[in-house]
């Protein structure tokens, strides 16, 4: 987005403000559409896209996108039926020596930032004070693999899918490495987060074994929000509107770090998916709340897996 120096906090409040509304009015309604038709964006049914499950990513960095995008690119890939996670922008594709097809369409992202304004600069250098950040909410367009011609192999391949109902050993050695108060027995699923412990069914009481890790996965993102961790809100009384948020961020987060395992994510709940409508019909930007959170989670989960790998290496 330009900004004028001379004119620019008039200009960039007005413009920036009417940009940033637009954008959550639109996903916010995308997501509430397909909701309301009874599907759940994140857990889409993946046989109808040709592409192995797992977490969007550049196809030049190789870094999984975040947040709202996740659910953006991951519709893009089930309504198209794209083969591939992988995106670039139009102007990648030609650096890596090859092209976006005419007449392909491309997805429209989010890229979230603060920035400082001259003009704020100043103001806060001549008062001895400190300088407001301005929010920003932009938006640009990328293109799937499937999209374009002459990319390498490299770029395009994506890891094959996990079986479906056996032991897992990359979410068995993930759910060790988080050092959580992992409990296993009873009937229900729960996280309780004044005595800090997750406790699951046993694996065999799960009609399809794979929802053990779907659930695991659930209860370890509440986990995350515990105050000594990343401090969400989990105050909320079941049917409350902050209840409705906490569980929105854990079924997304579970989401994210299942894809990233391999794991086809689905619902835990689908009683929650009213209780979730009432939420984004009341905040439009509840989603993008949520959404964000979730990549907290999932990020502070699967950072244990990279410690692992690390501490793999370093004994090697």
């Amino acid at each position: 987005m330009a900004y004028n120096r001379k004119k620019g906090a008039k200009r960039y409040g007005s413009k920036g403000r009417e940009a940033r509304a637009s954008l959550y009015t639109e996903v916010t309604a995308q997501i509430i559409t397909e909701l309301e038709a009874g599907r759940v964006p994140w857990v889409q049914p993946w046989d109808a896209s040709a592409a192995c499950i797992g977490l969007p990513r550049n196809a030049i960095s190789g870094r999984s996108y975040s947040g709202i995008n996740i659910l953006l690119l991951w519709g893009a890939v089930i309504q198209s039926g794209f083969a591939s996670q992988a995106w670039l922008t139009f102007h990648q594709a030609k650096q890596a020596g090859g092209s976006v097809r005419k007449g392909e369409r491309g997805v429209s992202i989010c890229y979230a930032d603060r920035f400082t304004p001259e003009t704020e600069t100043t103001r806060a250098k001549d008062n001895g004070c400190e300088a407001k950040k301005v929010p920003f909410l932009k938006r640009f367009t990328v293109f799937n693999v499937d999209q374009c011609d002459g990319l390498s192999d490299d770029i395009i391949v994506d890891r094959p899918p996990l079986p479906e109902c056996e032991i897992v050993p990359v979410a068995e050695k993930l759910i060790a490495a988080t050092g959580a108060d992992f409990r296993i027995g009873g009937n229900r699923a729960f996280y309780a987060p004044v005595e800090d412990f997750v406790q699951v069914p046993p694996q065999p009481a799960f009609t399809d074994q794979i929802n053990y890790y779907r659930t695991a996965n659930h209860e370890l993102s509440h986990w995350t929000g515990h105050s000594s961790r990343l401090n969400r809100n989990q105050k909320g009384r079941f049917g409350s509107a902050d209840y409705s948020r906490e569980e929105l961020a854990a079924e997304l987060g579970s989401a994210y770090v299942c894809a990233a395992l391999g794991i086809v994510p689905t619902v835990r709940h689908a009683d929650y998916i009213r209780s979730w409508l009432t939420v984004l019909r009341a905040d439009d930007r509840a989603i993008f709340k949520a959404a964000s959170a979730a990549s907290k989670a999932a990020d502070f989960l699967l950072a244990f897996q990279d410690q692992t790998e690390t501490e793999k290496d370093l004994a090697a």
